[in-house]
């Protein structure tokens, strides 16, 4: 669907920059991230739903969304964030049937 891009960070970069009250950070691997609030591609948009209708996959280096389903005509693009159950509890009010309550994945 589309490609996750921004500008390529160290995982000391991505520490400094984690702590802004917004950043669109995706995790690339155990060094890199990529920093979508710098020209990035539109998909740091894409809002957390813990039954999205995309999903993430890591390429050959790159971060790419696919459909989990067909997509309505209007329907919102939605990935769950998936973020780590160690770190700050962000609340979720999806409304999804099987909502966390949180975007952090639990145990």
């Amino acid at each position: 669907m589309i490609e996750y891009t921004g500008e390529r960070i160290s995982r000391r970069e991505t520490c400094k920059r984690a702590g802004k009250r917004l950043n669109y950070i995706f995790t690339l691997d155990a060094y890199w991230s990529l920093d979508g609030s710098v020209n990035g591609s539109g998909a740091e948009f894409i809002n957390h739903c813990c039954d999205p209708n995309i999903v993430a996959r890591i390429v050959r280096g790159h971060i790419l969304y696919y459909s989990r389903r067909a997509i309505r005509k209007g329907e919102e693009l939605t990935v769950d964030y998936h973020f780590a159950k160690n770190v700050e509890k962000v609340p979720c009010s999806c409304g999804a049937k099987n909502c966390r309550g949180t975007i952090n994945l639990l145990k």
